[in-house]
């Protein structure tokens, strides 16, 4: 990664409420100038929803809907297309609200573990039951993105893309926690070393530019993320115990920057802006990091996407974690 990237001090997650494009990119890029992200609208159904739309980047693999979910088929149906019609809508909007922008621009898709365990195979199980079919998975997987980011920089030519690859079954996939078709009982759990490499390969596919990965479930592997080569790790900070301290303290050390949700993500009433970020800096006391690190360091988010809460509450949410991000940048102690 280039070492001189500059990120934002503060972004979105991915998803937002409601199902208009131009609404959803308009607040994308309103409410971070210096961060926008392109914006995912899961309210639209099938295909929008965060698998869905990734499975519509799969190149010669294609998916449908199920009742029991997204499974593997031979040929691009209906399902696909509403897919990539959709994301086309999307990067429409957002190439209308970042004219002539320069700087970091986040786009977001789900990871090859997460996609694993929640795409079907044909006889219903989980692509991660397969060991062949993950590598294929991830292989269709590396190319489309290549396209996605090839296609962003097309219609945004200024922007520094920043990839966003969504795990939030990452810990369930390395514990054996994801159940089968059934649901009596579970997948085994995945070598981590196999987990890590392939996350590597699917990380490298950002040329130059930086990949973090998001989850917003309990028990964030760092470390592992810090060795597949994530240049940074997005994660709900309420969900952090002092067991990940050294961890986090390892990872700052280290250089990998923290996407810190901090800004609940779904309708609440939210405290003052540094009231938001305090436990962030309670957090750096702790570890004795040095207080100007932290603007440096920490990217402040939403804790999780924004599609459960109201439009009105979500771009609140959205001004909240940038007037937070200026709060530790002018007050980090």
């Amino acid at each position: 990664m280039n070492a001189t990237f500059s990120f934002g001090s503060a972004t979105g997650v991915g998803s937002l409420p409601g199902g208009d494009a131009r609404e959803a990119a308009k607040a994308a890029t309103g409410s971070f100038e210096d961060f926008p992200f392109l914006a995912e609208l899961p309210a639209r159904g099938p295909g929008a929803d965060m698998i869905g739309r990734t499975a519509g980047l799969l190149v010669e693999l294609y998916a449908r809907v199920e009742p029991s979910g997204w499974r593997l088929g031979d040929h691009p149906g209906r399902d696909t297309r509403r897919a990539r019609s959709w994301l086309g809508e999307d990067l429409d909007a957002l190439e209308e609200f970042t004219q002539d922008y320069q700087g970091p621009l986040k786009v977001q898709a789900v990871g090859p573990w997460t996609l694993a365990a929640g795409l079907e195979l044909r006889n219903g199980e989980a692509a991660l039951s397969d060991p062949g079919a993950v590598r294929d998975l991830s292989a269709s997987l590396m190319e489309g993105l290549r396209l996605h980011l090839a296609e962003v920089r097309r219609r945004v030519p200024g922007a520094q893309l920043v990839l966003q690859l969504d795990e939030p079954s990452l810990t369930a996939v390395l514990r054996g926690h994801v159940r089968t078709a059934s649901g009596y009982r579970t997948h085994r759990a995945v070598d981590r070393q196999v987990v890590e490499a392939a996350l590597r390969d699917v990380v490298g596919v950002n040329a130059g530019g930086p990949v973090v990965v998001h989850s917003c479930a309990p028990d964030v592997p760092f470390p592992l993320l810090r060795r597949a080569g994530a240049a940074a790790v997005s994660f709900d900070f309420s969900l952090l115990t002092e067991r990940d301290d050294d961890a986090i303290g390892e990872a700052v050390e280290a250089g990998t920057r923290l996407f810190a949700g901090v800004v609940p993500g779904t309708d609440t009433a939210l405290s003052d802006p540094a009231g938001s970020v305090m436990g962030v800096r309670t957090l750096w006391r702790r570890l004795g990091l040095r207080p100007g690190l932290l603007a440096e360091t920490v990217t402040v988010t939403p804790a999780c996407g924004l599609a459960g809460a109201s439009p009105g509450y979500a771009r609140q949410a959205l001004a909240h974690c940038a007037r937070a991000a200026r709060s530790l940048a002018d007050n980090p102690e």
